[in-house]
């Protein structure tokens, strides 16, 4: 199954923008394909990049990277984060958005087999989950 956050960012993104506001990434400082200037990098071990249109040129959220060219120091340098590496998409101006979960959520709580496990082995519901059925 693929990964929904991709969609997730390039939906968001494009909300927040709609609002006026100005949409900003979290992302894990730490991943090893992170592609950002270190001045960038904050000391947390978290990057916040501003992705607004007037900020960056040649956005591109696609299903393994979001990448464009923004502007360090006054140095233009592109910039490629993977899309697992985004932990948040939100608006500076209210903090509106969508914090997604650790590691990459393709196929989650399917155990890779394609079918959701919510119950457990006596068959009921696991604790925390929703439980919804059919009432006619």
């Amino acid at each position: 199954m693929l990964s929904s956050r991709p969609y997730l960012l390039r939906a968001l993104h494009e909300w927040i923008v709609d609002c006026g506001l100005t949409p900003h990434i979290l992302v894990d400082s730490a991943h090893r394909d992170l592609d950002v200037p270190d001045s960038a990098r904050g000391s947390d071990g978290k990057t916040v990049l501003n992705v607004s249109p007037t900020a960056v040129r040649d956005l591109i959220i696609d299903q393994d990277l979001v990448t464009f060219v923004a502007r360090f120091g006054g140095v233009s340098r592109a910039v490629s984060v993977p899309t697992e590496a985004v932990m948040a998409i939100y608006a500076r101006e209210n903090g509106h958005g969508m914090m997604f979960p650790d590691g990459d959520d393709a196929g989650e709580g399917d155990g890779g087999t394609g079918e959701r496990q919510d119950s457990d082995s006596s068959g009921r519901p696991r604790p925390g989950r929703p439980n919804l059925r059919v009432i006619k």
